[in-house]
Formats: structure tokens, C-alpha cells, sequence
């Protein structure tokens, strides 16, 4: 089952409409006039639950929403949005909960998986995966620790130690009425991404290669000649970044610090009643995020409150919620904070410039053939003369990209529903962080796509379903017995022959047989040898006084 659960929560980081529960769909009888399945047997819980929460702590894509769909259905393809070429998942941990499953053991499951990759939608089996399925009932979560070794995926992502658990749950009698249900979380103790971008050049020499760009022909031969005197090709931002070899400064995005996510689906009291509301929370933690560090353009982004998705159903529309913790991120460069992304400024650009001539030779020595990121005036030494020349610096520099830094808002669905069972449903979704390289018109490079590379931090989704008036906990009785089977009619006697005279006749010689060797074992061996040997007649004379 981790192939299928590992495509599951890959597609959990979607919006809040395919958040659809992974269990194995009831297939169809082949005659529809056929029978039933047969019906449970032994008392059964009363209580019917969905839920499921899916928490990512990062994904990286390369080249988003250009790869085509694939299905069975023909020409549905294109009625479905396009995927990533390729997705690479760290962090994930999913909880998931349906009474209504086909197979048992898919009543409550929970993983954690500490990647996941996906090519154009396909997903491979992720090592490291943990997870629990219920029934059976399990008393004790499944741990697992994991140190990734070195792989050709580095240059995307490096983790360090992996640490995550599996909890799920499920009662015979009572079915979801159990606590924890299903729970399933993961952490890392630190995190990079982005050691290069493939989808740029890996050369520094780009003569006659930027075919589309936008610029002048005196500006498109500035900024050639400016490409070859990077230290490292695009690929690795002209060197600011460690490339696959690992010769570079520092990741395009880094976090340093312990990292955790975790999902959990639970019941929880409803006021006035017995019965209980459908609950299912994502959360995140994470203290701070590092871009381009140990560069001079590094950037540093605090997270001031961390995210909390968490939807409950209580089977009702009017007493159903929705309720999402914002996360608040300061962006600082040096010593000066550069924006605050918050629900209410939830983007801010990041320009990437490569300084002309006249710039460059002013530049210190440390900032010196190297791309600017960001406001140069941030990583200026103090008393630079560039400073008083801040309104010409713009002039001095073309921007080839941008960073793009952005709060996904909070996505929301709900509907009432009538199967499985009658109640009322909500789902929800948000990211806490999206950061894109973009090129602009200035790098015209033939066939670029629009979104060089995108990474997301802190993809949370979150569903409940529960039937009207709530969970019931309790058990049905065991069904009634059935009437007994009619009893058969006697079938025809049969013809009474001498074949059944046999049967005494055996029972009386193993009678007399039985009979012999006990007279035989009593009597003394010698008068058994005379009375031999004598004959009936002598036995009479010796017989006479």
C-alpha cells in the first residue's frame, strides 16, 4: 500500500475539491440484478466519519502546470489542469479517516513520509515511508528515523535527519468513537532547496542564445559580456548558489533550524448532545527561512505566527467551521526589514540584476561579478559612494528575474451531502509560503517557460464530513437470527435384504471370539496341554472318581 498512499498525499497538497479520501472505491457487481454483499456480522459501531489533513513541508516544482494530465478516460485530459514536469515532497504527513471505506483496514490510516517524488503526476514508492492502517487497533504508534544519504536529487533538495510517526486507530465496537484516530507527523532537523535550477543554462557563455530577449542591441551585448564574467553559469545564479557539484556559496532557500509538521483527524464534544463533531488540523512549525544564505545578498525571513488549519463538521452548515491561523513573515535584508507578508500583503518581488560595466567597477570587492539580488543599498558598506547615487543605480543594472514571495489565502469549500451518508462537508487549503524564479523579457531565452522553478512551504489541506446531528458512538446489536432451514423430507426407504443379515452375525462371532480368548488366557497351562492331548474320550475317564 505506500505506492498508493504516497500518490495520496502528494495529491492532499491540491485544492480543496480533490481532496477526496484515497480508499479503494466499492467496485460495481458485473450483473446488476446480482445480489448483495452479504452483510456484516457481529455487532457493528454506529458511528460514520470522514476526515483527512495532509501537511507538506515543502515542494519544489520545475516547471509548473506544463506537463499534461494523464487518465484512462479519453479526452479527459483536457478537461483537467496541467501538473508539474517534476515534484519533489519533503515532510509530508497525512491523516486520513472514513467509516465508509470497502476494505476495513482503510477505516483509519496515517503516514509519514519524509519525501515523495513525481514525475509528470506519476509517483515512485518513497523509502523511508511509515504508516498504520486500522482495524486492528493499534496501541503504540510506528516510528521510524531516517539520515538521507547523497543522491543526484540534491540540487534540488538536501535534508538532514528525518524523524516521523504513525498513529491509527479503530474500534470493532465503536468504531471512530477512539482517541488519538488517526494522527501522523514528521520533522527535520534542517532543510535547503534549490542548490541550482536546472531549467537555466549551466554555461556563462550565452552569445547568440538570448534570441527573444526584449533589450537594444548596445543593452543585449552588455549583458553577454556581463553573463561571461560571473563566476557560475544561470543554472546557479552566476555562482550564488552551490550547483550540483556544491562549489557554490548557498541555497536559493534554507532552514535551518528543526522543522515539524502534523496532521490529525479526531472527534471532538459538541455542545448539548452526546454526540461528536468530525475534526480534522493541520499544522506547522517552523521558526525561520534563510534566502541565498551565506551570501552577501542573504535574506532572512522570521515567521512571526505559524499556520493552523482546522475544519469541523458537525453535520450542520450553521455550526461547521473553518478556522486558519495566518502566518505573518518578516522579510529583512541586513539590518532593515524590507516588507511583512500577511494575509493583508501577501506578495512581494525581489528584483535579480546584472550590474553593467559602469556598476561593476564601483562595486567592493566582495560584491564584485556577482548578480544583485535584491536593494543594493541594503549590502552596501556604510559610506560607499554608491549610496548618494541611490536614484542611478536602477540605471546601472538589468534585472534577467525576480523572486517572487507569496501568501497563498485560504481556500475554502463546503456542501451538503447525501452519500455516503446525509450530512454536511467542508474542506480548506492554504500555504503558508510560495516562492517563485521568474525571468523577465530581458532574458530571451527561446522556448523559457514562464515560472522557472517553484517552491511551497507549508501546503496544508483540511477535510471533515459528518452526518446530521453528528457522530453517534455506540454499538448496533448483532442482527436478529434468521429462520432455521425447513426441514427436509425423508427420502424413500430402502428394500430390506439379506445384506443386512451380515451385520449381527459380525457383531456375534467378534462376541464369541472375544469369548475363547479370555477362557483360553484363565485356564492353567498345564491342564490345558492334557486336556489336548486326551482327547474327549480320556477327558471323560479321568473324569470318574
Amino acid at each position: 500500500m505506500a505506492l498508493p498512499l504516497t500518490i495520496a498525499v502528494l495529491a492532499l497538497c491540491a485544492a480543496p475539491a480533490a481532496a477526496q479520501p484515497s480508499t479503494t472505491p466499492i467496485p460495481p457487481p458485473r450483473d446488476p440484478n446480482a445480489p448483495p454483499a452479504s452483510a456484516p456480522n457481529g455487532p457493528q459501531p454506529l458511528g460514520h466519519a470522514i476526515g483527512d489533513a495532509g501537511t507538506g513541508l515543502s515542494i519544489v516544482r520545475l516547471l509548473p502546470a506544463s506537463a499534461p494530465t494523464n487518465t484512462i478516460l479519453p479526452g479527459y485530459s483536457d478537461q483537467l489542469p496541467k501538473q508539474s514536469a517534476l515534484e519533489v515532497g519533503f515532510g509530508l504527513a497525512s491523516a486520513q479517516v472514513n467509516s465508509e471505506s470497502y476494505l476495513s483496514y482503510e477505516h483509519s490510516v496515517a503516514q509519514a513520509s519524509p519525501g515523495g517524488v513525481a514525475v509528470q503526476g506519476a509517483s515512485p514508492q518513497s523509502p523511508g515511508t511509515v504508516a498504520q492502517t486500522a482495524p486492528p487497533d493499534n496501541e503504540q504508534p510506528t516510528t521510524f528515523g531516517l539520515n538521507p544519504p547523497s543522491t543526484p536529487l540534491d540540487a534540488l533538495v538536501k535534508v538532514g535527519l528525518l524523524n516521523g510517526s504513525a498513529h491509527a486507530r479503530w474500534s470493532d465496537t465503536l468504531g471512530p468513537c477512539v482517541t488519538p484516530l488517526s494522527d501522523a507527523s514528521q520533522s527535520i532537523a534542517s532543510l535547503s532547496l534549490l542548490n541550482a535550477i536546472p531549467t537555466l543554462p549551466g554555461i556563462t557563455d550565452l552569445s547568440g542564445k538570448l534570441t527573444d530577449s526584449k533589450l537594444n542591441p548596445d543593452q543585449l551585448q552588455a549583458l553577454t559580456d556581463q553573463l561571461k564574467a560571473l563566476p557560475g553559469p544561470l543554472a546557479q545564479l552566476g555562482g550564488l548558489l552551490p550547483g550540483p557539484s556544491g562549489g557554490g556559496t548557498g541555497s536559493l532557500i534554507s532552514l535551518p533550524n528543526t522543522l515539524s509538521t502534523r496532521s490529525t483527524v479526531q472527534l471532538v464534544d459538541m455542545p448539548g448532545t452526546s454526540n461528536k463533531a468530525v475534526q480534522s488540523t493541520s499544522t506547522l512549525q517552523v521558526a525561520s527561512l534563510n534566502l541565498l544564505a551565506g551570501t552577501p545578498f542573504a535574506l532572512s525571513l522570521n515567521v512571526v505566527s505559524q499556520p493552523t488549519l482546522q475544519v469541523t463538521s458537525t453535520g450542520d452548515a450553521k455550526t461547521s467551521t473553518v478556522k486558519y491561523t495566518a502566518p505573518v513573515l518578516s522579510v529583512k535584508q541586513g539590518d532593515k526589514v524590507l516588507f511583512t507578508l500577511d494575509a493583508a500583503h501577501p506578495t512581494f518581488d525581489v528584483p535579480i540584476g546584472i550590474p553593467l560595466p559602469g556598476l561593476s567597477s564601483q562595486l567592493p570587492d566582495n560584491l564584485k561579478n556577482l548578480p544583485l539580488i535584491g536593494d543594493l543599498m541594503n549590502v552596501l558598506p556604510k559610506g560607499s559612494p554608491l549610496a548618494s547615487n541611490a536614484n542611478q543605480l536602477g540605471q546601472l543594472k538589468l534585472d534577467i528575474g525576480v523572486l517572487r514571495l507569496t501568501i497563498a489565502g485560504l481556500q475554502q469549500k463546503a456542501q451538503d451531502t447525501t452519500e455516503p451518508f446525509k450530512g454536511h462537508q467542508l474542506a480548506a487549503s492554504a500555504r503558508m509560503l510560495d516562492l517563485q524564479v521568474l525571468p523577465t523579457q530581458a532574458l530571451g531565452l527561446p522556448g523559457l517557460p514562464s515560472s522557472l522553478a517553484e517552491v511551497s512551504m507549508g501546503e496544508q489541506v483540511a477535510r471533515a464530513a459528518a452526518p446530521t446531528g453528528g457522530v453517534v458512538c455506540g454499538t448496533a446489536g448483532a442482527p436478529a437470527p434468521g429462520p432455521g432451514p425447513a426441514p427436509q423430507a425423508s427420502g424413500p426407504k430402502l428394500a430390506y435384504t439379506s445384506a443386512y443379515q451380515a451385520i449381527p452375525m459380525f457383531w456375534t462371532g467378534a462376541a464369541m471370539l472375544l469369548v475363547g480368548v479370555v477362557i483360553v488366557a484363565g485356564l492353567p497351562a498345564n491342564r490345558l496341554r492334557r486336556l489336548v492331548a486326551a482327547g474327549p474320550a480320556d477327558q471323560d475317564d479321568d473324569d470318574q472318581p
